[in-house]
């Protein structure tokens, strides 16, 4: 990686394997430049169909070690006292019976900033239960709005809870605590649960609500209701999304159709209103194919977007030009964000065990 572009070299993080929010916050570490030591399994993935290269392990070094072994568990804490962060995303307890938990990792290194990810947290009535993304955000409010009313609350696989509450949040609260180790020399134990950072984003559409207040009644909420907020079916079964929030891009939305004029178009902001709209939007938009509907509102600032899938996503012109996807064997999203204008270059995706001989040569020098 281009040393200009490697903000974080320098940080060494220990990753304990597991799978979701956990390892994409430590790839998303490794795309900054950290030297990231994945410990992996010696059997091999939890989830079936994961055999091969993993995408989240992109950048990272990968040695396969059994935390129930002696002499491996040794390694571990050997690598450790190297180590300015790890991260984990056991249930909880189960560190602290493998002799991993925060107490002893802190002897061992006073500076580490460990960092837990779970979905319920490390307490409360819920902490030992099983779960995934839609279960915590379910539970935290944050899937509530995300349906018009009368249909299931759905949201993209994922991306709500176990990448936005869930890594996000693993992120930020490790680069906090990294910088207070800096100043300090004393670590810190994040505790990052999907649920309170599902909860924590819903500030941003609480503040969006009449009174900066919560309604309960879906559909009736700016951004969950309205019928300039949402996605439109069209004639070849794509979808184009429409969020005009602000008068001046609604206006320029109602004119590019030739709504300008229309009485009842004309009150943005009237929920009584907001069902019938959008039935009428559907009519319109359902007469031409996607991409008649894109081209028609392409360089306007009506806020229109055609619903693409990942692969159309690589060759849009506009992604295509920030370099937003790789494609290659491999698709895959870039790192994220950039630094001075300039992307990082994609790293490698390890196989597992790949840098064994590498990494022990780090506790022989």
């Amino acid at each position: 990686m281009d040393g200009e572009l490697n903000v974080l070299e320098g940080l060494r993080i220990i990753e304990i394997e597991g799978i979701g929010p956990g390892p994409f916050a430590a790839m998303w570490l490794a795309d900054m430049g950290a030297d990231v030591i994945c410990i992996q399994r010696p059997e091999g993935p939890s989830l079936p169909g994961m055999s091969g290269p993993n995408l989240m392990d992109r950048g990272k070094r990968t040695i396969a070690l059994d935390l129930k072994s002696g002499d491996d568990l040794a390694t571990v804490k050997a690598l450790i006292a190297t180590a300015d962060g790890l991260i984990e995303g056991m249930r909880p307890g189960v560190m602290e019976r493998l002799g991993l938990g925060p107490d002893v990792c802190h002897a061992i290194r006073p500076q580490l900033v460990y960092g837990r990810m779970t979905g319920w947290g490390q307490s409360g009535p819920r902490a030992q239960e099983a779960g995934h993304d839609l279960n915590y955000i379910a539970l935290s409010g944050a899937l509530w709005y995300a349906s018009p009313p009368g249909q299931p609350p759905q949201t993209p696989p994922t991306l709500v809870g176990d990448i936005g509450g869930g890594a996000m949040y693993l992120l930020a609260g490790m680069l906090a605590g990294l910088l207070r180790a800096g100043r300090t020399g004393q670590g810190t134990v994040v505790d990052a649960a999907i649920v309170d950072g599902s909860a924590h984003m819903m500030a941003l559409i609480a503040s969006m609500m009449p009174g900066g207040m919560f309604r309960t009644e879906r559909g009736q909420s700016l951004l969950d209701g309205a019928h300039w907020s949402r996605c439109y079916a069209c004639a070849d079964g794509g979808w184009l999304s429409v969020q005009c929030l602000e008068p001046k891009f609604y206006a320029a939305f109602l004119r590019l159709l030739g709504l300008e004029g229309d009485p009842d178009f004309t009150r943005q902001y009237d929920p009584a209103l907001w069902s019938a709209l959008a039935a009428r939007l559907e009519a319109i938009f359902a007469a031409h194919p996607r991409d008649h509907w894109a081209a028609l509102f392409a360089g306007s600032d009506a806020c229109v977007a055609p619903v693409l899938t990942p692969a159309e996503a690589g060759a849009d012109p506009h992604l295509a030009a920030r370099g937003s996807w790789a494609g290659g064997d491999i698709l895959q999203p870039a790192p994220a964000p950039r630094f001075d204008g300039r992307a990082a270059p994609l790293a490698e995706i390890p196989a597992r065990d790949q840098h064994r001989d590498e990494i022990l040569a780090i506790l022989n020098r």
